[in-house]
């Protein structure tokens, strides 16, 4: 299809936009700019360009592998050679695996996917993005062991021993009895305290995270036991409106286009479900040594892909 001018609009980057509460942000976020949507299907992202063209917005296709630490910054590199004027990166995209698998680097899929991948693309995106960009982190608050609802599911909250024990898919005793929780959750406990030390770091820049809330109905389901995926499609709708932690894809959806457009240049943030700073988190994430850690093994362990 014909490329669209792109050089004078706002642009927003997003991760993982072509299903879920992705794909619902990156149409709000097309009314507002151009949205770069960056994903593993060549073919569905051609699908939502061609939508978001069709509507009256401009988007432009990268592809990316978040498990694949190489196809991280290959993607990073292609958007910054666009040169537009990035105003925002939604790190979104994620995964949960029943089953583990290895990434393309023998790492454990859902760790690079979660956090590896989406630090690697992050950090080769920073020396080209303009003081005041906003980059926002979708994290979970299963990663806190005292998270009510994560601990009636069978949550243990972040298993992290490093980030070598975590590429190998170690975690810290005791573990989680449901398969792909641990991982998850550690995976999701790293990506938060890495977005809480990336905004220290980068005064110039906006770094937030959030928890978008519990949405059953998402791609990250579809592991689940049948029994669970019936509760997540019939059940779990009907309550949602009486329980604050759950929320549902086009409210969540609308709370990352609202983070992201982030009219109070807003810092150093983990946000909750409802748009308000979260009032708990793991002991480890409120730890400043836990977060200098954590990005420390991380860039080490990134270092050795060449």
């Amino acid at each position: 299809m014909p490329k669209p001018d792109l050089r004078h609009a706002k642009a927003y980057v997003v991760t993982g936009p072509t299903s879920g509460i992705g794909r619902l942000a990156a149409l709000e976020l097309a009314k507002h700019g151009t949205v770069i949507l960056a994903g593993r299907d060549r073919a569905k992202l051609d699908v939502m360009q061609r939508r978001i063209v069709r509507g009256g917005g401009k988007a432009v296709a990268v592809t990316l592998d978040l498990s694949d630490v190489a196809s991280a910054r290959r993607a990073a590199a292609e958007i910054a050679a666009l040169h537009l004027p990035i105003a925002g990166v939604l790190n979104n995209a994620g995964m949960r695996e029943a089953v583990p698998t290895k990434s393309a680097q023998g790492w454990d899929r859902t760790f690079a996917t979660n956090h590896l991948g989406p630090f690697a693309f992050t950090e080769a995106l920073i020396p080209h993005l303009a003081d005041g960009t906003t980059i926002v982190f979708v994290v979970s608050a299963v990663e806190n062991p005292e998270r009510p609802m994560a601990k009636r599911a069978g949550f243990l909250g972040g298993r992290y021993i490093s980030a070598e024990a975590s590429a190998r898919g170690e975690w810290k005793s005791p573990n989680s009895k449901v398969p792909g929780f641990d991982s998850y959750a550690t995976s999701k406990q790293a990506a938060l305290a890495a977005a809480l030390e990336l905004a220290r770091e980068n005064p110039r820049l906006r770094v937030n995270a959030v928890e978008p809330g519990l949405i059953m109905n998402t791609g990250l389901s579809r592991h689940a036991s049948l029994r669970m995926r019936i509760r997540a499609h019939v059940i779990f709708p009907l309550v949602q409106p009486f329980v604050k932690a759950m929320s549902t894809q086009s409210k969540a959806s609308r709370l990352l286009a609202r983070l992201m457009r982030n009219d109070a240049g807003a810092t150093g943030i983990y946000y909750d479900e409802s748009g308000d700073a979260m009032k708990q988190t793991s002991q480890e994430v409120r730890d400043p040594d836990f977060t200098k850690r954590v990005v420390a093994e991380t860039r080490a362990l990134l270092a050795e892909v060449g």
